[in-house]
């Protein structure tokens, strides 16, 4: 298993964790088992939000096992009073389902407490003027949620989010399908914007735990991909892993088997993680600058060219310690002998050596 230290706390989180909007398709002994198979390799960030009430109690259980060695995120707004997963604004019952998630699990603590699902400024008003917020608030504060949380799929409800300063992680769908195309209300905003907005986590420290990996596994599917071809669980798992403060990866999972799948991740070699194939089916419009994904390595001249895009993108925002990394770095900008080896390898078309003049001006170095 591989980790991630979270910005706030030095949490050490498994780069995979594990959704569940699958396991109600699951009996009560394979829940455990796939939970409990999980914790054995390494897994150690679970995200407690079924599709169904059905598989919560043998979540509960299972969990609860393991409760000193794993985080968990328990959301406020989440519903199950009907039997399928619902959400809600209304403090009353959001704030009473939470406190049965923790009972189920036998805690009195979350690891992370969620504003649960908010595209919408209204919704988000609600939150904020309605009771939940001043509960998240107050359990924060007495420590029955270790680290304030939320999710979206908005860049724009993410962002007033995170004017608040008060977050510690914060759940965003990220894949290649979002990011490229406009075929789904989940990847909400242009590619360079999302971009921006995940080095905006990563300047405040909160930490990016990704939710629908796989687009809900049409990316999976050839004849479901936008792209005319499929990609696989390893290939998107990178591709979330290599984005600006990511910390975890969270598929959602049917059982034991959709596990197994999940960790080959970690015996994958450097190719069937490449996800370079995008080059030749994501929209040229939507290409962005440098998403530091080191698919233009080793560069000829010893130049980290990932590492130096992405102080520089946190340095004109006024990331003061960024501009300090990229100072005390080896080789600079400057230094770029304008080969083209990098520009035949990205996946997505950015021409390097007129962004390192670009950088060395800025910096000049």
């Amino acid at each position: 298993m591989e980790y991630r230290v979270l910005p706030h706390g030095g949490d050490k989180i498994s780069v995979i964790g594990l959704g569940s909007a699958g396991l109600h398709s699951a009996t009560d002994a394979e829940v455990e088992r796939t939970i409990d198979e999980a914790v054995d390799a390494g897994v150690n960030h679970f995200d407690f939000i079924p599709s169904e009430a059905k598989p919560l109690a043998a979540m509960g259980r299972a969990l609860h096992r393991h409760r000193a060695d794993v985080h968990i995120q328990v959301h406020i707004g989440a519903l199950y009073g009907g039997g399928a997963y619902a959400w809600t604004t209304d403090a009353k019952p959001a704030i009473a389902e939470f406190e049965q998630r923790l009972a189920a699990i036998g805690t009195d603590y979350a690891d992370f407490g969620f504003i649960h699902c908010i595209d919408e400024d209204a919704d988000l008003d609600r939150v904020m003027n309605g009771g939940i917020w001043d509960y998240a608030q107050a359990r924060r504060a007495d420590g029955t949620i270790r680290h304030l949380a939320f999710s979206t799929h908005s860049p724009h409800i993410a962002r007033r989010l995170l004017a608040t300063d008060v977050f510690d992680l914060a759940m965003f769908s990220l894949n290649p399908m979002y990011d490229y195309t406009d075929e789904s209300e989940y990847g909400q905003g242009e590619v360079a914007d999302r971009m921006a907005l995940l080095r905006e986590f990563e300047r405040a420290g909160v930490g990016v735990s990704v939710m629908k990996p796989f687009a809900g596994g049409q990316l999976l599917d050839a004849a479901q991909s936008p792209f005319g071809r499929a990609l696989t669980r390893t290939q998107c798992i990178q591709y979330a892993l290599d984005k600006p403060g990511v910390v975890t990866v969270l598929p959602g999972v049917h059982g034991t088997a959709d596990l197994h799948d999940l960790l080959a991740y970690f015996d994958a070699t450097p190719e069937e993680r490449d996800y370079s194939v995008l080059a030749t089916c994501a929209p040229q419009s939507r290409e962005a600058r440098c998403v530091y994904c080191n698919h233009c390595q080793p560069c000829p001249a010893g130049l980290q060219i990932g590492l130096i895009n992405k102080y520089y993108d946190l340095a004109r925002v006024g990331d003061e310690l960024a501009a300090e990394h990229y100072r005390n770095l080896a080789r600079h900008a400057g230094e770029c002998v304008g080969c083209g080896h990098c520009d035949r390898r990205c996946p997505f078309g950015v021409e390097q050596p007129a962004r390192m003049r670009e950088i060395a001006a800025y910096f000049g170095m």
